[in-house]
């Protein structure tokens, strides 16, 4: 599994995440509110499959 999000790319998923998933819990905004999940959980795990099917890469490579 091959890691593709880099670290402000992880910390600003994680944030909106959070934000979104906070939103929907007081009743703010909709049901769209819960695709922080998706944010939170690719900015955790530090891989997205969107990305990966894109070949994009935010993660700085190491030489």
């Amino acid at each position: 599994m091959n890691i593709n999000v880099g670290m402000i790319d992880k910390v600003v998923r994680i944030i909106v995440g959070l934000i979104l998933i906070a939103l929907t819990l007081m009743g703010t905004i909709g049901v769209w509110g819960w695709l922080g999940v998706i944010l939170l959980a690719t900015g955790l795990m530090g891989r997205c499959p969107l990305y990966a099917m894109l070949g994009v890469n935010t993660c700085p490579t190491h030489k």
